[in-house]
């Protein structure tokens, strides 16, 4: 599997406050957009795990803010699959100013698979073993 570097983001004017920080509550977005990234560098986009009738809410998530991001300050955030059972999937987080490495904020997130039609908790190989065995490699 290809090695993936990153989610590159560049803050917007709107997400900041009065004082040109981006606001607390745009990293926890900033961590869902990174997940997607990931998933589309696996080769599994949202969209398709959806038509193949599985859904991934969000159980729980967490952002510990290190260092203030400011408005044009580019980042990379690094997501890694930290733990997979084929019913649970737990994600962390690392986010990077993109030109000076300094860490900024870390997060993890706690997901689950339902199949869409009945919200019912599904393990995941059974539906999409192609995608288990994907995060199963990422873990180790």
């Amino acid at each position: 599997m290809k090695e993936f570097n990153g989610y590159i983001r560049e803050p917007f004017y709107y997400e900041t406050d009065q004082m040109g920080v981006i606001h607390h509550s745009n990293y926890i977005r900033w961590l869902e957009e990174a997940r997607v990234a990931l998933l589309d560098h696996l080769g599994f986009s949202y969209k398709k795990i959806e038509t193949c009738g599985i859904v991934i809410p969000v159980l729980e998530v967490t952002c510990q803010y290190k260092k203030m991001i400011h408005y044009a300050e580019v980042v990379r955030i690094l997501p890694k699959v930290e733990h997979y059972n084929g019913i649970k999937l737990d994600f962390s987080y690392k986010i990077y100013g993109a030109n000076d490495e300094i860490l900024r904020a870390t997060g993890s997130s706690n997901h689950c698979f339902l199949l869409a039609k009945n919200h019912r908790l599904v393990k995941l190989n059974q539906v999409i073993p192609e995608l288990g065995h994907l995060f199963q490699e990422c873990v180790e």
